[in-house]
């Protein structure tokens, strides 16, 4: 959660940035872009390097980079400075996901992996909610170099995670320390399950930034005012938030692949409600939505997991990094369709990636649970 707080802290000071420094929109832009860009893919590099090297920086000090080159924007005047203060905060946030995911990942059990790993997640979904209204406040009251006092919560937690972790978190993140239990029947032999599982999460993700990126704009044109817009997005999230926790525990009890499938499918009928009808039963339906689609998101990091078992760093990176920054990309195309057809048109199509999501669940070479077959297997790399 706390890791979290930091990401969201440029938008929102980007208006003041763009305000107090003359900056152009385009210039603005660049700056999210590239903390993004650092942010998605050099995940994955630094999980590798954790897998196959040993190089495991200190989650208490990838939070602190974070969180002290985010608060040192607060005080830069030059452009590159500013710009420089992002790719690092980016690399400490960079650094956090896969060391400690793998964390997360040795005290998991095939018992409670999706549920243990939904409660990560959805501390980081609490964080990047909490870090607009701290630095929003902050501004308001101090001004940009109001930023500075952001550190406290990193700090806070550093000690924090010194007594709740006095064996060191570096040695207990260490590769190999622990095996990651797996809880399906076969020998997988090649890396083209953990390929199938990433390729259909790139496509939820692109599903999941379209929503976010066009709905507030779309519920404008259907009648909303922009506060109310706003209430009912961040309702959806909200309901996405207690689907993910849902999500981890059913896939813990009736198989990750089964409601993998079971989530996507039931996110599209809600979503075809709301775009064709209006009142209380549309906005409903579009909180359905956010339940079933962000239900998977929790379980597709806990299957990732167990698919490579020797490289969770690795795949930490790629689904929390890389596959948001490339579904994140997607979107973009959604924004060709609303240029030449209509917004209503971009919104229209958020249901075709969730349905090639399916399909690759579908074929996707991993146990069904349910369906009776054994509960044990191995993994060769």
């Amino acid at each position: 959660m706390v890791t979290d707080i930091y990401m969201p802290v440029l938008p929102a000071i980007l208006p003041l940035l763009i305000l107090n420094n003359g900056y152009s929109y385009f210039t603005a832009g660049l700056l999210i872009t590239a903390y993004n860009v650092t942010s998605s893919f050099t995940q994955p590099v630094i999980g590798w390097l954790s897998d196959t090297k040993g190089l495991t920086i200190n989650i208490s000090i990838s939070l602190l980079i974070s969180a002290v080159f985010v608060a040192l924007m607060g005080i830069a005047q030059n452009y590159y400075i500013i710009m420089l203060f992002a790719v690092l905060a980016a690399l400490g946030h960079a650094c956090f996901h896969p060391a400690a995911l793998s964390m997360v990942s040795r005290l998991c059990s095939s018992e409670n992996r999706g549920r243990l790993t939904s409660y990560f997640v959805v501390g980081g979904n609490f964080g990047y909610a909490i870090g607009p209204v701290l630095a929003g406040g902050l501004v308001w009251w101090l001004g940009l170099p109001g930023l500075l006092l952001l550190i406290l919560p990193a700090v806070i937690m550093t000690f924090a995670l010194k007594y709740i972790l006095p064996g060191g978190i570096t040695r207990s993140c260490s590769p190999g320390a622990v095996p990651v239990p797996i809880d399906t029947p076969h020998t997988i032999t090649s890396k083209k399950p953990f390929i199938i599982l990433m390729i259909a999460s790139i496509l939820r993700a692109w599903a999941i930034f379209a929503a976010i990126t066009f709905l507030p704009t779309y519920l404008v044109t259907q009648g909303y005012d922009l506060v109310t817009a706003s209430l009912i997005v961040t309702l959806m999230l909200l309901c996405g938030v207690a689907g993910q926790v849902a999500g981890g525990h059913f896939s813990d009890s009736y198989g990750r692949k089964e409601f993998m499938i079971f989530g996507l499918v039931l996110c599209i009928p809600p979503f075809c409600l709301f775009m064709l009808i209006g009142g209380i039963l549309s906005i409903i339906g579009l909180l359905l939505f956010g339940f079933f689609l962000w239900s998977t998101f929790a379980v597709a990091v806990a299957m990732s997991h167990e698919l490579l078992p020797g490289n969770v760093g690795l795949a930490s990176g790629i689904m929390l990094g890389l596959a948001i920054g490339f579904g994140g990309l997607g979107v973009a195309v959604n924004g060709i369709i609303a240029d030449h057809y209509s917004l209503a048109a971009a919104l229209g199509t958020i249901p075709i990636p969730i349905a090639g999501a399916i399909l690759l669940m579908c074929v996707l070479p991993y146990p069904w649970k349910t369906f009776g077959q054994s509960k044990v297997f191995t993994v060769r790399e």
